[in-house]
């Protein structure tokens, strides 16, 4: 929330008092001498619990990350524990990425933990946001820490809380702990260490985590099928590095590349300019690569592995990067083709995905006779699923953001077994004369070629928030009533809770927590969604449109009418 002017005044003044350290001290002085406006940007509001945890540029100030903003959230967090269980010895287990600073602010989160009585498991290098996921279960835990800014920016660092199960933090721990950090000042934080609480961890848990990472993610391709198959990959100087060529090696494939100038974790990312696999040019070095050695399949991870791009050879043989939806789509129809063959479905089964995903998620679980389920954006609602319906089995979901998990060994997006997965894909399709690509053109065939696209405008600053909270405002009020000439029929806002009608005017509620996005629904069935991103400055436009694919030979004329209705769709939203 933003306070006044005079409230950033006295923020800036305690700051610059002997609570804080005298290297804090001498920052603040600086900014004020030197910097007014990014003074004011780090006063200005706290750093919030979003969608992926809590980020924010590096630096001074209560909407900054370090040491006493971080310092607060774990003391709050700890005192939330001691509550929570009284009669037991709190446990956590805490990981970091490859960003600048990110194993220092580890060592300062555990050092409050154990100065609050919180036994600590730190992992003494960095290690994928995955594998904290499953530390969380394996060690006990009553709760992880990952200090990950995803694939932000190299100012940008973060913390995302995990709650026993491994899922992120949702209702009510959520709520319940930022009430408690909310209480703390930051002269109560404890950051003198209990040594004696403190424990490192590494070998063991790395090697249950990639034994149980090739067990979810290994199905039906020979080992003949992984010898033909060559992959290119990269982890963009991440975390990936410690944890997937092993778990490929140890699947069997043994015909893996390594792009060697982006193997080194390094949080400045030298190499490219966002470590995002959605970015084409994040890969492009990658598919360099993958040219000269004719690799079959390219993968990228982020900095901290949880998500995954992936480019495959299409039907011309050269290498085509696939969108988030397109990847979870044929990853999903693979789950279900093996579940359904080796287990059989007993109708407890479902997937999952998200509100901004491809809406053919819902027709594939429905050509398997399996329940689909829809939550918010952020993984931490599908893991949450998994607890809410204990007597279902999930088999596995995604969403558009380049996310996906496999079964519930792991409750947050998984790029070390996806990244297995993916490649058992490739390996099986092109050992009985298909491919990846083919199987997605299949696909459309079956179920209706659905195409996405998305659009991220980044608006930073008080300014740029405040034109984020209008856009939003001015949807709201005056809502489109036609894209591509089609009538809006349907209207989703997640704020209210309320889906309104527009031919009969009649509503529904919308049984879903709320969430400032918007969705809106064409007469054709497209769908255009409006959210403001919850990690980052930007504010994000989902476009999804359909059509029927009779065969696949008329995939490129139907796949440049809806490019076609797209672009119209973008002008529309006055977004070209």
């Amino acid at each position: 929330m933003q306070i006044t002017n005079s409230e950033i005044n006295s923020r800036i003044e305690e700051w610059s008092s002997s609570i804080f350290d005298s290297v804090t001290q001498r920052e603040v002085k600086h900014l004020q001498n030197n910097n007014p406006e990014e003074l004011k940007e780090s006063f200005y509001k706290d750093l919030e619990f979003g969608t992926g945890g809590m980020r924010g540029i590096m630096g001074v100030g209560t909407n900054r990350i370090n040491k006493y903003t971080l310092g607060k959230s774990t003391q709050g967090l700890s005192n939330y524990l001691v509550k929570q269980f009284p009669d037991e010895q709190p446990k956590a287990v805490i990981a970091y990425d490859c960003r600048n600073n990110s194993d220092t602010l580890a060592q300062i989160v555990a050092d409050v933990f154990t100065a609050n009585g919180v036994k600590v498991f730190l992992f003494s290098d960095l290690r994928p946001t995955p594998e904290l996921s499953f530390a969380v279960k394996e060690l006990g835990c009553h709760c992880g820490i990952v200090l990950t800014a995803s694939h932000n920016p190299p100012e940008y660092n973060g913390y995302k809380v995990y709650w026993q199960d491994g899922g992120q933090l949702v209702p009510p721990q959520d709520k319940e702990i930022i009430s408690e950090i909310n209480t703390i000042n930051y002269s109560d934080i404890k950051f003198e260490a209990n040594l004696s609480l403190l424990q490192k961890i590494d070998g063991e848990i790395d090697s249950l985590f990639i034994e149980k990472s090739v067990k979810n993610g290994s199905f039906v391709a020979s080992q003949e099928a992984k010898d033909n198959t060559t992959i290119v990959f990269t982890s963009l100087h991440g975390t990936s590095i410690t944890a997937v060529p092993e778990t490929l090696e140890k699947a069997g494939f043994k015909n893996v590349h390594i792009v060697p100038e982006q193997a080194k974790p390094n949080g400045n990312f030298p190499t490219v300019k966002s470590p995002n696999p959605e970015e084409p040019e994040a890969l492009a070095m990658a598919i360099k690569l993958a040219n000269e050695v004719d690799a079959d399949i390219v993968i990228g991870t982020d900095p901290d592995c949880d998500r995954l791009g992936i480019a495959i050879r299409n039907s011309q043989g050269k290498l085509q990067l696939l969108n988030g939806n397109q990847t979870m789509i044929v990853m999903t129809w693979f789950l279900l083709e093996n579940y359904k063959t080796q287990k059989g479905f007993k109708g407890n089964e479902f997937i999952a995905s998200t509100i901004v995903s491809t809406p053919m998620m819902k027709d594939l679980a429905q050509s398997f006779g399996v329940e689909y389920k829809e939550v918010l954006t952020g993984f931490k609602w599908i893991a949450k699923l998994i607890n809410d319906f204990p007597e279902q089995n999930f088999i596995g979901g995604g969403e558009e953001s380049f996310g996906f998990m496999v079964g519930d060994f792991v409750r947050d997006k998984d790029a070390v077994t996806s990244t297995l997965l993916a490649c058992e894909i490739v390996a099986y399709t092109k050992a009985h004369g298909s491919s990846f690509y083919n199987k997605l053109l299949e696909l459309y065939t079956t179920h209706g070629f659905y195409k996405e696209y998305l659009v991220s405008l980044v608006k930073k600053g008080i300014d740029g928030a405040e034109e984020i909270k209008q856009t939003m405002m001015d949807l709201r009020n005056d809502p489109p009533k036609f894209f591509n000439n089609e009538k809006v029929v349907l209207i989703e806002d997640y704020q209210s809770s309320i889906a309104k009608n527009t031919q009969d005017q009649t509503e529904h509620t919308i049984d879903i927590p709320k969430s400032n996005v918007l969705v809106f629904y064409t007469e054709s069935g497209s769908k255009i969604a409006a959210r403001p991103s919850g990690t980052e400055p930007k504010i994000k436009f989902y476009i999804s449109v359909q059509d029927t694919l009779d065969s696949i030979s008329e995939f490129e004329n139907v796949q440049q009418q809806l490019d076609e209705k797209i672009e119209v769709i973008k002008k529309d939203l006055k977004l070209t």
